[in-house]
């Protein structure tokens, strides 16, 4: 069983937050990031940390778009910015999940169609209306607010795969990309943290209730998803995690939306 790599001072934890961002995103980092399974697994703690990092991207799109333009089209450009930032990391993980859970009717079935680079109707459905219906809640918001969902909702978001990968098991016998994702108890903690400051932030750009209504949508949304694949495989696939995220996320919108 692989280990967390050890902490070594502030500069080496910086090259581990460059090690979740290089994993998560598109976005340029150093090239020479030193590499090792144990660095990979305490990167993990960073997940909700980059996902401020593309809400902010997103965010920035935003604001700067609907001083020109219409805000729907604001709200595209900002979704179009954040998919270019992850190479759209999670929607790849959603669509696969879809194919698979959708179109597999054994376990192992459901597994070899994630492996499939291809996409599927069930993931084309799956993909087109959730990015549609984030398009759609966050037109509904004013642009203080949508800013406020974008950047802390992506960050909120990424902590959901954290909880799934601390508390089940990896479907597979051996990890898709270097290692099977996973999450030490510390590194869990520090992931939880994050998020509860985010949440508290969360509150006080929109009010308490609708940050619980929020909370609640993608708590809800994440928790369906897993279900279903936990079910179907008796763990989780990198795909699995990917869905969970797009969830959570659009759980988070839609969430604020009932409540504002």
């Amino acid at each position: 069983m692989t280990r967390e790599a050890p902490y070594s001072g502030w500069r080496d934890e910086i090259g581990v937050l460059a090690l979740a961002v290089q994993f998560l995103t598109r976005l340029p980092v150093p090239r020479d990031l030193a590499f090792s399974e144990g660095r990979l697994l305490r990167a993990t703690r960073y997940y909700p940390a980059v996902g401020v990092i593309v809400g902010a991207i997103g965010t920035g799109v935003l604001l700067g778009a609907a001083a020109v333009l219409p805000w729907s089209v604001a709200v595209l450009l900002s979704m179009a910015a954040t998919l270019l930032a992850t190479g759209a990391f999670h929607e790849d993980g959603l669509a696969d999940a879809a194919d698979g859970l959708g179109g597999g009717l054994t376990r192992e079935r459901a597994l070899e169609i994630m492996r499939d680079s291809r996409i599927g109707t069930y993931g084309t459905l799956a993909l087109g209306l959730t990015l549609a219906l984030k398009a759609a809640a966050l037109m509904a918001f004013a642009p203080a607010q949508a800013a406020a969902l974008v950047v802390l909702g992506h960050g909120l978001s990424r902590y959901a795969p954290v909880a799934v990968v601390a508390r089940h098991p990896y479907a597979r016998e051996t990890g898709a990309k270097f290692v099977a994702p996973s999450v030490s108890a510390t590194g869990h903690r520090v992931a939880l943290a994050t998020a509860v400051v985010l949440a508290l932030a969360l509150a006080l750009a929109i009010g308490p209730a609708a940050a619980l209504a929020a909370l609640a949508g993608g708590a809800l949304f994440a928790a369906l998803i897993a279900r279903a694949y936990l079910r179907r495989l008796g763990g989780y696939t990198g795909d699995c995690l990917g869905a969970t995220q797009q969830m959570a996320e659009l759980g988070l919108y839609l969430g604020a939306l009932a409540w504002l």
